[in-house]
């Protein structure tokens, strides 16, 4: 098989193309999902015990081979002057606690004082995941009303939304007194990235339907009727994510290094298929007519991004159309295809050829999510040793796409990051507009590194590294961060943070994409809605067998 090389860091990690992204079968909730379908876990509904208005408290046991899970949901009334989905809410329609084992009815009691308190409750080594949802009020209630009546509720307005419960916070690794990340990181089912947290949000998903599905039946019954299997199955959990989370890609590097190393290692191992097995053939276009029927349902309030979805639509008729003749007859197809995406298509259009060239290959690509992984514990010690003259090289080598800013004009840094005194949350300022520049946070990764190579620019090239970041204290973050570059390519976003023309929502629909999450609706440049396991299997199909087919 002919090697075809990674596509480059100067390429993938733009801010436009990240804001492209879409899901893969790499994608952590695809990850979770083929896990337990390969295990066969089985989920049962150990409690629920909500009044007619669907008030209470449920409990959902996961049986994996080796340990017991729980979610632990609570619903509780909630005035609608105090329903906000923004951090500084203090009381949510519902909440919830992953919990390590089965609770007995002490923990279960505890936990109902605690957890719909939040931040506010008390927390032990036992809970794993913290979480909380709204429900999507009308959709909520149009779908109890139909389920009432009888009658199945419109599978094109459910489309249009994808969720019935958004949630608004989903906390793991020693949040608010719950366990470290340590306690579950050698646990093979919960050891990959985010696997405790997509467990939960699944897991949520499920009480959703089920409590729609009650208070339906309290209200009449004997003619009310269950939500239908494939609108289950349509519907995921929506979650609105802003600023806080668009720092992440920067300040772990080494782990988005992984994560993107991972799946463009995917990507080259596909296009060097000298050609397309028949089987793969048929996955590749059945999951282009399932990605058409998806994007053709795919609403957004924001105008930018509605434009992109018309260009995708677009983009993914001219794959279907290509597509046969490709796979039939060229040498290299799966490269081939590729090509033509870059070619010929916009960025939505490309990134979502790269989701689907990788769909039929999970037996040449799937061990990749074992590297997806990092310890971050070890930290990053600066080699001290290295000469003034070998960083300012490295840095003019790894940095070279940073040249075509122009750090001079102030437009190139009309914006700063910093930390919130109020939520401690990262936020975004206007440099020339607000006070507050002198807090800015350390993740304007492109003008510091070319700062930092003027400043070694006046040093003696043979200079021992050391010596100068002695005098030079304030250049340490930087001289480390050019040193992990070097080794690892993909943990540096090419582009610039503190740009007048910096789209935030770049930042999180990349991250979300390795998440699983679909639907991307930005609501300004600084936050964004989206759905997570729309589409997906159902609790009550994972351990029935070829519940999720071999594209899974």
């Amino acid at each position: 098989m002919s090697a075809v090389a990674l596509r480059p860091p100067e390429l993938v990690m733009r801010l436009a193309r990240l804001g492209a992204s879409h899901p893969t079968r790499l994608s952590f909730l695809r990850l979770l999902m083929r896990r337990a379908a390969q295990e066969r876990w089985r989920v049962r509904r150990a409690r629920f015990e909500l009044d007619d208005e669907g008030y209470g408290r449920a409990v959902y046991a996961v049986a994996t081979p080796a340990r017991a899970y729980s979610l632990v949901a609570f619903s509780t009334p909630l005035e609608d002057e105090r329903r906000t989905d923004r951090v500084i809410a203090q009381a949510w329609d519902t909440s919830y606690a992953l919990y390590d084992g089965t609770p007995d009815a002490d923990e279960v009691a505890r936990l109902q004082a605690n957890a719909p308190l939040q931040e506010a409750g008390r927390f032990t080594q036992r809970d794993l995941v913290l979480a909380r949802a709204n429900k999507s009020v009308r959709l909520f209630q149009a779908v109890v009303d139909a389920l009432a009546r009888g009658e199945q509720p419109d599978a094109e307005q459910l489309a249009n939304v994808g969720y019935l419960m958004r949630t608004t916070a989903v906390y793991g690794n020693g949040k608010f007194g719950i366990a470290d990340r340590d306690e579950i990181a050698s646990r093979p089912e919960l050891g990959g990235p985010f696997q405790a947290e997509m467990l939960t949000v699944w897991l949520i998903r499920s009480f959703t339907f089920d409590l729609a599905d009650h208070i339906a039946s309290r209200r009449n019954p004997t003619g009310a009727v269950r939500l239908a299997r494939p609108l289950r199955r349509m519907l995921g959990v929506g979650n609105a994510t802003g600023l806080g989370m668009a720092p992440f890609l920067v300040r772990h590097p080494v782990l988005i290094h992984n994560w993107f190393c991972a799946r463009e290692t995917a990507l080259a191992r596909v296009r060097a298929l000298p050609r397309a097995a028949e089987r793969q053939a048929a996955a590749f276009l059945r999951a282009l007519d399932e990605m058409r029927g998806r994007v053709a349902h795919w609403r957004t309030v924001d105008p930018r991004q509605a434009a992109a979805i018309l260009g995708l639509s677009a983009d993914l008729g001219a794959l279907a159309r290509e597509a046969p003749a490709i796979l039939r007859g060229a040498p290299l197809p799966w490269d081939a295809l590729y090509r033509f995406a870059e070619e010929r298509l916009s960025l939505e259009g490309q990134e979502a050829c790269v989701a689907l060239l990788l769909e039929p290959h999970g037996a040449l690509v799937d061990d990749l999510a074992e590297t997806m992984t990092a310890d971050e514990s070890l930290g990053h010690p600066i080699d001290g040793g290295m000469t003034c003259g070998a960083l300012r090289a490295l840095i003019e080598t790894r940095y070279a796409w940073a040249r075509r800013i122009d750090f001079a004009q102030p437009a190139a840094v009309a914006r700063f990051w910093y930390v919130s005194a109020d939520k401690l949350e990262p936020r975004l300022g206007e440099r020339f507009e607000e006070d507050g520049a002198e807090l800015e946070q350390p993740l304007a990764t492109a003008r510091d590194a070319l700062a930092l190579s003027a400043a070694l620019r006046r040093e003696p090239a043979e200079a021992r590294l050391a010596e100068f970041l002695v005098r030079h204290p304030e250049w340490r973050h930087v001289a480390r961060r050019a040193q992990v570059v070097a080794k690892f390519p993909y943990a540096e976003i090419c582009d610039n943070l503190i740009g007048a023309d910096l789209r935030p929502v770049d930042l999180l629909r990349a991250k979300l994409a390795f998440f699983g999450a679909r639907n991307f609706d930005p609501r300004s440049d600084r936050w964004l809605r989206i759905a997570l396991f729309a589409g997906e299997p159902l609790i009550e199909e994972i351990d029935a067998e070829g519940a999720l087919g071999e594209a899974a």
